[in-house]
């Protein structure tokens, strides 16, 4: 009896094909470098939060013009690694920007952003206009 071997390989490139990460609506390898937001409005203000780990404050350019808040973000790093008679190279280049049109209830000059543990946070005033009033009694004459 003879042992013989299987290619197996048919199969399982079949199925890494069918269940890439973007034939179900997810993210193909370009968006995937886009970081994940949530904006959660409040009685008082906006929230916004990035996830953007593993990187410094000084990495972020953030920017308001003409009622859009952009935020990009550009990192460029080298790692040297020597293995055995050779040194190896690699080059990491890690890039983003999102843009996000402001409505006009937002006060522009008040807009606070804060890093920390990974999650860029903005806060996003209301302008005092668009407060909700107290309520208020109203006597019958």
């Amino acid at each position: 009896m003879s042992i013989a071997r299987r290619n197996n390989l048919v199969f399982p490139s079949l199925m890494n094909e069918i269940f890439k990460p973007d034939w179900f609506g997810g993210m193909d390898s370009a968006a995937a470098s886009v970081p994940a937001v949530n904006i959660k409005e409040n009685e008082k203000d906006f929230e916004l939060e990035l996830v953007v780990p593993g990187r410094k404050k000084s990495d972020f350019n953030i920017e308001v013009d003409k009622d859009v808040l952009s935020i990009s973000s550009e990192v460029k790093k080298e790692d040297e690694v020597k293995e055995e008679n050779y040194t190896r190279r690699e080059f990491g280049f890690s890039s983003f920007k999102r843009a996000f049109t402001l409505p006009e209830t937002i006060d522009g000059d008040k807009i606070e952003a804060d890093y920390k543990d990974g999650i860029l946070k903005f806060v996003l005033p209301k302008k005092e206009e668009a407060l909700p009033k107290p309520k208020r009694m109203i006597e019958l004459s």
